[in-house]
């Protein structure tokens, strides 16, 4: 069987290009392990998304996954770990399978960047987090430490206050670069911030007992990442090109990278603003020139 377009990764971008490819009553397959992207990793309430003053990323998220399961779209619950091309693109997931299509949308995002240091592989889900919303919860009444003092570590700051007895933010600048407005309500809370702090190490016995930094240290049972996202387009290395930070370089008009049929959308590609609602018309988009690129190409049976 071959599809005429397969989606790879179920966030913003993704569920967008679902959505659109399945109006245009084509065969498309959407392969995703789960649905949100970096979605799901935001900690307050989005307030920036057209027609909700203020919404939940888990809200959001669900919403999401009922629209596109509304459609004509096959989903399937599939990591791609390869592609390729040959007559048609193969799309290698994890459970061995191999799915062709006659064109690809990338939008897989990025991951959570890692700090390398000792005692970060060894106490993730020991007290080590990258997802504030998965796990905040799990840290009522104690010591909390969030390394990174940007956007995405204050807004982690403030929803672990409801929880955490005390709130700690490590920078390793000499300043934070959180917006004015989001800094103001760090300190109404009460949250503690550390500019100036090189994270060394994360000790502990079973579960994290604390956090080395310059020649300091300090007591926490949590400690939760947020230094960040770092795309991974490794899976599709023969067919595109990438930039100094790993993201797929993409036409800027149609986002089709330098393969033929084959497009990359969201913050996957080298777009520099970041957002979901950027994400989302992105995904649109690619869907619609993914569109146009089979219909110049292919006799497609799937459109009537």
């Amino acid at each position: 069987m071959v599809y005429d377009l397969i989606i790879i990764g179920g966030g913003p971008a993704g569920v967008t290009a679902g959505i659109y490819s399945a109006r245009q009553r084509i065969k498309a397959l959407l392969l995703t392990k789960s649905f949100g992207g970096q979605m799901v990793h935001k900690a307050v309430e989005i307030e920036n998304y057209p027609g909700f003053e203020k919404i939940s990323s888990i809200e959001l998220i669900d919403r999401f996954e009922k629209h596109l399961r509304s459609k004509d779209i096959e989903i399937k619950n599939e990591k791609v770990v390869g592609l390729d091309k040959k007559e048609f693109f193969e799309v290698v997931t994890d459970e061995g399978k191999t799915f062709r299509s006659r064109a690809v949308i990338v939008a897989t995002g990025a991951e959570p960047k890692r700090l390398n240091i000792k005692g970060e592989k060894e106490f993730l889900g020991k007290g080590l987090s990258y997802c504030p919303t998965c796990d905040g919860p799990l840290f009522s009444k104690k010591r909390v430490v969030i390394i990174g003092g940007g956007e995405a570590g204050f807004e982690t700051a403030l929803f672990l206050r409801k929880y955490a007895s005390a709130v700690t933010i490590l920078e390793r600048g000499e300043k934070v670069f959180a917006s004015q407005e989001i800094q103001e309500r760090a300190k109404k809370e009460g949250i503690n911030i550390i500019t100036g702090a090189t994270v060394k190490e994360i000790k502990g016995k079973d579960f994290v007992e604390e956090v080395l930094y310059n020649d300091e240290s300090i007591a926490a049972e949590g400690v939760f990442v947020q230094i960040g996202h770092a795309p991974d387009a490794s899976f599709a290395k023969n067919l595109v090109d990438v930039n100094d930070k790993g993201e797929i370089i993409v036409d800027p008009e149609t986002y089709e990278t330098r393969t033929k049929g084959l497009f990359a959308t969201g913050d996957i590609n080298n777009g520099r603003m970041k957002q979901i609602v950027i994400a989302c018309g992105e995904g649109a988009r690619a869907a619609l020139f993914a569109y146009n690129h089979l219909i110049k190409n292919y006799e497609l049976d799937s459109i009537n």
